[in-house]
């Protein structure tokens, strides 16, 4: 997808997309995106990001620990991954990210909550190493 054809709506929920989740993960998605899959990426680029994470009425941090929380309770392991990096970029320290998970074994079963906590601690332990490879 070519930004510069893109609407603006488009391009501020692609600005958005790439502070939360990092250019690179949203340039692999959108260069990975063919004729059938373009469409999907330029919806939730629009409108997720550009719509719903663009407006005034919540701060990033509190719309993390809400798609956090939805995500685990619909026990989503891959958009959990891709949101626990979201939410430490807004600002979310990683034991608020436990107290969510935690919060949402009591509320929405602890299965749910076990795969979550799975997928956390792995993301962690990605960024840590990464940390000490860039640290070196």
């Amino acid at each position: 997808m070519d930004p510069t054809k893109e609407s603006e709506l488009f391009n501020k929920g692609l600005e958005i997309r790439r502070e939360v989740l990092g250019a690179a993960h949203v340039n692999r998605s959108l260069d990975a995106a063919d004729d059938f899959t373009a469409p999907v990426q330029r919806l939730v680029t629009e409108y997720c990001w550009g719509e719903i994470w663009g407006r005034p009425g919540l701060p990033r941090e509190m719309r993390s620990v809400i798609n956090l929380a939805m995500l685990s309770a619909l026990n989503r392991p891959h958009e959990v991954r891709l949101h626990v990096r979201g939410a430490i970029n807004n600002g979310l320290s990683r034991e608020t990210i436990q107290e969510i998970i935690l919060q949402v074994a009591i509320y929405c079963g602890v299965p749910a909550a076990l795969d979550s906590m799975k997928v956390c601690a792995e993301v962690f332990k990605e960024m840590d190493a990464e940390a000490a490879t860039a640290a070196e």
